[in-house]
């Protein structure tokens, strides 16, 4: 069965709009959407609608949280938090928060499911920010689409991040940037995902 993914980045966020003013990072742990980031998401609530969404998957980090839920959640349709689509942890903003701290946050949402410790923190610095390695983040990516054929919906919307994206599309999703691929009957990617080449996260 075809399955046609909906790829949304977040809104901007509080570190992405620091580090684009200053370059350096705000220490601003599980960033939420800046007030641009929301204004970023109430335009693109219009062509979302238009989308034939069976599911939304979401990560756990706040700033996709949000934007998922402000995009769909007036839309009767499952919403699903899924830890194996959070970015790749190197900056403040994907250090995330422990489940019971989104549910108080998102009482909508369930996150009985996920770990205490869900993000990458192997190795973490002296901030408790830790380097999540290449590999691994390609591993996350190979799980996720085995989770998502598992899936029976057809039309699903993925609400996540530039650099776990950037595996499957070989560019940087612009914040509340729609873009469109499938998953073919037996597990690829079409198109399929290009060679890896280094890039500097935004």
């Amino acid at each position: 069965m075809l399955k046609t993914l909906y790829l949304i980045r977040h809104g901007q966020s509080t570190v992405n709009a620091h580090r684009a003013a200053t370059g350096v990072d705000p220490m601003h742990f599980d960033s939420p959407l800046s007030p641009l980031g929301h204004e970023q998401v109430a335009q693109a609530r219009p062509a979302v609608r238009e989308l034939p969404v069976e599911l939304v998957v979401m990560s756990p980090l706040t700033r996709a949280i949000q934007t998922a839920v402000g995009l769909f959640g007036d839309r009767r349709v499952p919403m699903v938090v899924e830890a194996l689509s959070h970015e790749r942890c190197g900056w403040s903003c994907d250090v995330g928060r422990q489940p019971h701290e989104l549910a108080e946050a998102f009482p909508e949402l369930s996150f009985h499911h996920l770990p205490p410790v869900w993000w990458y923190a192997e190795g973490a610095d002296e901030n408790g920010i830790a380097k999540e390695p290449d590999e691994r983040v390609e591993a996350r990516r190979q799980a996720f689409l085995a989770w998502l054929m598992q899936r029976h919906e057809r039309h699903i919307a993925i609400v996540g991040h530039s650099m776990f994206f950037r595996g499957w599309t070989g560019r940087l999703i612009g914040h509340c940037e729609l873009h469109r691929m499938h998953i073919t009957p037996d597990g690829r990617l079409d198109p399929p995902p290009p060679p890896p080449a280094p890039i500097v996260k935004p």
